[in-house]
């Protein structure tokens, strides 16, 4: 981890992302940094007065990660020195979280800590809803997604506005964002979202049923049974859950017993072309077609849309880890990511976006450090070359520094609005 630190770890980015300076402001030096080491150990209310300190100090420490926490109205470590109410924090980034364990009542192809391509679709999904609600309806503009180095990824906000919000005002838009219900809640007889569809429930359904055929019906297939298995059992469980959303208690007997009768293998894609042939049969006005149609959009939703925790979008103190850190478990880098395209330069991860199966490794990229400068020219262009600059570490720092610079330059803009404003001015 050392050698991670001292060549290919971009402080100078993360530190004026922090800062939304170039120099050191009290965003960044007034701003609490967390150390998790090897043996557990925990070491909270660290800070800094420079880049230099910061990058000394975590080298140094070589922890296996650092977290990113609040600014407060004192530096953090002087908190022994102060009062307790002393160390009052005062503004943070707004962040998102979504851990693909929320997502294991309906995955099929991974549980736990395991991914693959075909979960991280759900994140896909999710992220690109997040990110064109926070766009779209709160005009937050300074946004960046950062792969968590195992099963989620984490938005943060970086917009000023979004920094200065209070708790209450955080936890209204987390809850403005968690259609779902606090830890996805769903009764028995389907979700509880409200009708008519609020705009964003219904602009969000147009992304998510793009996305169906493919993600729930043939990627994750949840509600296939085989009555010659002897894990049909399992499934049935799934296919109760969707019965659950059905709109009367007699399309649901009629489903049912048409697929307990069934001696072959029934698909997820059978099973949703027949709520169609068995509701034609049975209802006869356009309310119980309409109830129907509701139903199949609460289906919809409640598989694809994004899975939140609300504290971690509430709480001003929560830790989160950095960007560019590497996870213990797995060796995977932290990297920024485009939720929508593909950075890596790797044709083959087009069709995914960003594919967390091939996102870059510690021993990955030690590997690819040590073979550039073994096989390098040695000029001095090439020495002078960024160590992350020689591995494929260099889209994800590229894409950062970028998002960097337009926050810099917005923060610029708003400070020299505010000097320039007249208070006399009415």
């Amino acid at each position: 981890m050392e050698f991670y630190y001292q060549r290919l770890l971009p402080f100078k980015h993360i530190f004026t992302w922090t800062s939304h300076s170039p120099k050191p402001t009290k965003d960044f030096t007034m701003r609490e940094f967390a150390y998790e080491y090897r043996s557990t150990a925990y070491k909270r209310y660290n800070s800094y007065s420079d880049l230099e300190e910061f990058k000394k100090a975590v080298i140094s420490a070589n922890p296996t990660r650092f977290e990113i926490g609040a600014v407060y109205k004192v530096a953090p470590k002087e908190r022994y020195n102060l009062p307790k109410q002393a160390l009052k924090p005062v503004s943070k980034e707004l962040v998102f979280d979504i851990d693909l364990t929320d997502y294991d009542e309906i995955r099929t192809c991974c549980q736990g800590t395991d991914i693959c391509c075909k979960c991280w679709k759900f994140i896909q999904v999710g992220s690109t809803i997040i990110e064109d609600c926070l766009r779209q309806d709160f005009g937050f503009q300074h946004l960046v997604w950062v792969f968590s180095g195992r099963r989620g990824a984490h938005c943060w906000v970086s917009d000023k506005r979004a920094r200065e919000l209070d708790e209450n005002s955080r936890r209204s838009i987390v809850e403005y964002l968690d259609v779902l219900g606090g830890k996805h809640a769903k009764g028995s007889k389907g979700l509880h979202v409200r009708k008519p569809f609020h705009p964003h429930v219904e602009r969000s359904f147009e992304s998510m049923k793009r996305r169906f055929i493919e993600i729930i019906l043939e990627d994750q297939d949840p509600w296939y049974t085989d009555p010659n298995t002897e894990s049909d059992s399992k499934n049935w469980k799934q296919v109760e859950e969707l019965l659950s959303f059905m709109p009367n208690k007699e399309l649901q007997a009629e489903l049912r017993k048409k697929w307990q009768g069934e001696r072959k293998v029934s698909t997820s894609k059978d099973k949703w072309e027949d709520l169609n042939t068995i509701a034609a049969k049975l209802f006869k006005t356009n309310i119980q077609v309409a109830l129907l149609s509701d139903a199949k959009k609460e289906v919809i939703i409640y598989y694809l849309y994004p899975r939140l925790d609300i504290e971690v979008s509430r709480q001003i103190i929560h830790l989160l880890k950095s960007p560019f850190c590497v996870h213990p478990g797995t060796g995977n880098v932290c990297v920024p990511f485009d939720p929508k395209k593909n950075i890596s330069g790797v044709a083959s991860d087009d069709a995914y976006g960003f594919n967390p199966t091939t996102a870059p490794n510690l021993k990955q990229l030690l590997t690819e450090l040590d073979d550039y400068e073994r096989n390098g020219s040695g000029d001095i262009d090439d020495v002078n070359v960024p160590a992350w600059d020689k591995t494929s570490l260099k889209p994800y720092v590229d894409l950062f520094k970028k998002h960097v610079k337009n926050l810099v330059t917005a923060e610029m803009k708003t400070e020299k609005r505010e000097l320039d404003s007249d208070p006399y001015e009415f």
